[in-house]
């Protein structure tokens, strides 16, 4: 009977044994394959002066499962690169993965006397390029010796003709040439004909823009993949994820990397062999008492378990925020309970209220619109980033909930004077004796740019710079406020991939093309910021002129067309005051290099907190001297009219009651 139970036991156990071990054999295979093509497309394709250049790129040691199928396939020959797309083949003289762009010349064409001359043609798919700067050229060749032009090119024994697309006129000389082809040139085709022009302009090729589907790559390199293609089928795309392949973007939770989960994955499949191992020899020396045991012994360890993942869960909560966590109820009581009249504003991701609390501070609170996973991840985002962030002009965090709270609330300073923008073109700006002056506005610049600076230095990207989130406190210090959007950027990475936001007219016009941030994001919408401080005008007006309704494009035309007189508030004293007129002249050229369109042709916060104190300190001296100069010219003067009565000046009258500030304010 013994024996009868033993066999049993072994013809169940072996096929479960076999089956297991199939199964984990099978996907450490999987997982060994997919860790073989995360190396090979971790790659780069390098070749010459080609370098560094990745999907939808493969060529070389890249296989066509590294990039975005057949046509995107790179060749390298004598450090040369050359890619071919249709039937015609281009030599590769750069790549730009920033733009998405390429310059291209024809092979046919790289050559001194090109007798192989076809049509280029692009697929329309595959490349765009700018109408305005790439022309099409119409070059005749194998032509009889009588035909002459001075556009000619001498190849031996025939001769080669080029002519504009309107030339009608020496179309119809070039009737006998036994071949006709179009290519495409870049800039302005010669009036006057250069037989030495389009060996030039063939030889310096065109650019063109690449074209892919963005998104899926978008989404599998913000979630720490590399973009490629499916090893069965290389049109369509993959995301490799360390030992995974995924359709689109890797796994959020990934706290192990691809070797350590190798290694576990291996360790398992040994381990689960020995438990088996062990489970059939208990199931036949003692099935009954080891089971009970076994069961007791469980329950007990899981209670055990239980109770240690929720107090480490708890302590690992309270560690995390490291700030005082208020109760919803207390926070409600502060608010009034949320009254209407207490909100102070609102914005992508909650309404703000001014509260006093207990203990009589006088605060805002901050209320997420919802409490879904998205808006808690944005809430313990900006709590872990406030509570490590030290600087005098970012607002201080005060305190939360609970993220298992009723709702997400957060619990700030209270900045009682509004924020910029109030001052600038909103309620407080109405009276004309409210009016921020010029010094005022310089201080107020130079505390955003050192705060944002700060943030940089710490490897942090605001996101959503603008006036609204800038905060005045009764003596117009700048407290800057608002960091649902930001995030985090490793020193090792030069952008962020993310989903399109931040808020219309200060985003980063590279931010609109590939979704990529960087620190010169924050530079761009600062520039937005320093226009509106010399125009006082928003960021977006759709009751401007329609050239006009964006700020950052009105401003960079009336710039460059030397109209910036145009631009600037009439109540600074642009006209009148030398040492105003210069400071304002130099943050319009700084507020310029800020809104450029590639953003490494931008500052850093750095280099603007650095000139912008230059501009402030040439401006404050050069009006001191004018004043102490002016004061000379009056001494001289009352010198040499001692003798007689002075006539009264209401300028004179003016000003020295103007120096004087009113006490009672």
């Amino acid at each position: 009977m013994a024996m009868d139970v033993q066999l049993h036991s072994y013809a169940f156990f072996l096929p479960c044994m076999i089956f297991t071990i199939s199964i984990f054999s099978a996907e450490s295979q999987r997982h060994g394959e997919a860790t073989t093509n995360y190396s090979a497309c971790n790659q780069a394709y390098n070749c010459g002066n080609i370098s560094n250049i990745v999907y939808p790129f493969w060529g070389q040691n890249r296989p066509i499962y590294c990039g975005g199928g057949n046509r995107f396939k790179l060749t390298c020959h004598n450090n040369k690169t050359s890619i071919t797309v249709g039937q015609q083949d281009f030599m590769v003289v750069s790549i730009n993965p920033e733009f998405h762009s390429m310059r291209l010349v024809q092979t046919a064409l790289s050559v001194s006397c090109p007798w192989n001359f076809t049509n280029t043609s692009l697929d329309p798919a595959l490349f765009r390029y700018d109408n305005l700067t790439i022309q099409s050229l119409s070059v005749f060749y194998k032509c009889p010796r009588h035909v002459s032009s001075p556009s000619n090119i001498i190849c031996k024994s025939a001769v080669a003709f080029f002519a504009r697309q309107d030339e009608t006129h020496k179309l119809q000389n070039f009737s006998e040439c036994k071949a006709h082809n179009q290519i495409l040139v870049q800039g302005e085709i010669p009036d006057v004909e250069d037989k030495d022009w389009l060996n030039k302009s063939v030889s310096k090729g065109f650019v063109v823009q690449y074209n892919v589907n963005w998104f899926p790559c978008l989404a599998c390199n913000s979630s720490g993949g590399i973009c490629g293609a499916d090893i069965h089928n290389a049109s369509r795309f993959a995301c490799y994820c360390g030992n995974r392949v995924r359709p689109y973007s890797c796994p959020k939770n990934r706290h192990w990397n691809w070797k350590g989960k190798l290694i576990a994955g291996a360790a398992a499949s040994s381990f689960s062999v020995i438990v088996l191992s062990t489970a059939f020899y208990f199931y036949l020396r003692q099935k009954k008492n080891r089971h009970a045991k076994s069961d007791k012994q469980s329950h007990q360890s899981r209670t055990i378990s239980s109770d240690s993942s929720i107090n480490d869960a708890e302590n690992k909560e309270r560690k995390y925020f490291g700030v005082h966590l208020f109760s919803y109820a207390e926070l409600e009581k502060a608010t009034n309970n949320f009254d209407s009249a207490n909100e102070l504003g609102d914005g992508g991701f909650g309404t703000v209220y001014r509260g006093k609390l207990v203990d009589g501070r006088t605060v805002a609170v901050k209320r997420l619109y919802e409490n879904n996973d998205k808006r808690v991840e944005q809430f313990m985002n900006e709590v872990e980033l406030l509570t490590r962030l030290h600087h005098q002009n970012l607002v201080q965090l005060y305190g939360c909930t609970s993220r298992h709270s009723r709702e997400l609330l957060l619990v700030y300073e209270y900045v009682p004077n509004g924020t910029v923008a109030d001052h600038l073109h909103g309620q407080r700006a109405k009276p004309a004796d409210t009016v921020i002056p010029w010094h005022t506005r310089m201080n107020i610049a130079i505390e955003t740019a050192s705060a944002l600076a700060y943030l940089h230095s710490s490897d942090i990207i605001h996101r959503d710079i603008k006036t609204t989130n800038i905060l005045l406190d009764n003596h117009f210090v700048v407290k800057v406020a608002d960091f649902g959007l930001c995030r985090l950027f490793p020193n090792n990475v030069t952008h962020i991939s993310t989903a399109p936001q931040g808020t219309p007219g200060y985003v980063d016009p590279e931010y609109h093309q590939c979704y990529q941030l960087t620190d010169k994001s924050d530079v761009y919408s600062f520039g937005v910021v320093l226009i509106e401080l010399i125009s006082s005008m928003p960021a977006i007006d759709i009751t401007r002129h329609r050239n006009e309704v964006n700020l950052a494009s009105m401003a960079i035309n009336k710039i460059q067309s030397g109209d910036l007189h145009e631009l600037v508030d009439p109540t600074l004293g642009f006209e009148e005051d030398d040492g105003v007129r210069k400071m304002i002249n130099g943050v319009a050229e700084l507020a310029f290099q800020c809104l450029q369109g590639m953003k490494d042709t931008r500052p850093s916060m750095e280099e603007v907190v650095e000139r912008l104190k230059e501009l402030q300190k040439e401006g404050v001296g050069k009006t001191k001297e004018e004043e102490m100069e002016m004061e000379m010219v009056s001494a001289d003067h009352v010198v040499l009219l001692k003798n007689e009565v002075p006539p009264l000046s209401p300028d004179s009258n003016m000003r020295s009651t103007g120096t004087t500030p009113n006490a009672s304010g």
